[in-house]
């Protein structure tokens, strides 16, 4: 699946241990995240004093093991999983996870963009929501993912239910755009196991990345510690849809904390899955309609106009306001006529935005913009 060049020098092998560490305590990493204790506090402390601090009566065991850590089989089992690994002393180790107080020590990839991921260079948004989003939530995403994509701009996400996986499907639609899936577990382990295919197709068109060795489950706390490199991989993070108490926002929180901007949609006031991103417009995030205002976020006066935006321009009023009133939440024929326009102006209208390629039909009869 994989063809990523392997690395002239393979990762050294204080970082590869600190990486096992992290995966052989991560049971005691859990017990410690459940008493909360800062993950972050964790996660910085040095090797002997992790041990230390949570290893309790298995420490004696774990010494034993980290004393004796072979960083050849380490490599063996990264390549049998078709993995290249990169540590923080590799020049191609992504440079915005410096930018963490607990970067990982080794980052695992699985995919044909690894190699345009570490070149840097690139402007990279995450787009992160809620697992069980709305049908508006899943279409935004995957709105964006697609535009953000089409104008050169990499995908950062989840690859969890809902908002997360839509992002990535909408990057992957556009011809050349690069999709970054951050996993909790292993990269070489699709999670959850229902998106196998997405998987696959972000790993054949993009990159699947990891803190954790192959074959790591994930456990609870790796959630959290996942967004924070999703939050670091990022020039800026958009939160599509989400709770009051969404994980999501925690995404948020990390990425304003380490200096990247942050952007939401906005959604219906009396929405509970809007209840999160309308509360960060509230405390100062950019309002994001739109692939276009995610681009301005990053590049100011000088963001480049999706070509689809172009071409909305040049439209004949009639179909101009259709496609505004559309893009506004009139997303059915009924909603349509029931706001003044002719049925037979409505099915004829559409038509041709759907044929221009600026709406295309969605589950239940609903009409959705095209970035």
């Amino acid at each position: 699946m994989s063809e990523i060049r392997a690395t002239p020098e393979p990762p050294c092998a204080a970082c590869l241990r600190r990486s096992w560490l992290i995966a052989r305590m991560s049971g005691h990493i859990e017990l410690a995240w459940r008493a909360r204790r800062p993950l972050p506090a964790v996660l910085a402390l040095p090797d002997e004093q992790l041990i230390a601090a949570l290893g309790g009566d298995g420490r004696a065991r774990i010494e034993q093991a980290y004393e004796t850590f072979a960083a050849d089989l380490a490599i063996e089992r990264c390549s049998a999983a078709g993995l290249v690994a990169l540590c923080r002393c590799d020049a191609r180790y992504p440079g915005g996870l410096n930018d963490l107080s607990d970067p990982p020590a080794v980052v695992y990839l699985l995919g044909r963009g690894a190699e345009q991921l570490w070149a840097g260079g690139e402007e990279a948004v995450a787009l992160v929501g809620a697992r069980r989003a709305t049908p508006y939530g899943l279409t935004q995403a995957r709105s964006l993912g697609r535009g953000l994509a089409s104008a050169g701009v990499t995908v950062v996400s989840g690859m969890a239910l809902g908002v997360d996986a839509s992002a990535h499907a909408g990057a992957l639609e556009s011809a050349g755009g690069l999709t970054v899936a951050v996993l909790a577990g292993g990269a070489d382990r699709p999670y959850p196991a229902s998106k196998r295919a997405l998987h696959r197709r972000i790993a054949a068109a993009g990159v699947v990345i990891s803190e954790m060795p192959p074959g790591t489950q994930a456990r609870r706390w790796c959630f959290p510690a996942r967004n924070r490199i999703i939050a670091a991989l990022a020039c800026a993070t958009v939160v599509v849809e989400a709770g009051e108490r969404s994980g999501s926002l925690i995404t948020a929180t990390l990425a304003a904390e380490i200096g990247r901007d942050v952007g939401a949609v906005p959604g219906l006031v009396t929405s509970p899955f809007a209840a999160g991103t309308n509360g960060l417009i509230a405390e100062g995030a950019r309002l994001v309609r739109g692939p276009q205002d995610v681009l301005e976020m990053l590049f100011g006066a000088e963001a480049p106009q999706l070509a689809s935006a172009r071409q909305a321009e040049q439209l004949p009023g009639d179909l101009r306001e259709l496609l505004a009133r559309v893009a506004g939440g009139m997303d059915t024929v009924a909603a349509l006529t029931a706001d003044g326009v002719g049925l037979d102006a409505a099915l004829a209208g559409l038509a041709q935005l759907e044929l221009q390629g600026h709406v295309r039909r969605t589950a239940g009869g609903r009409y959705a913009t095209v970035a």
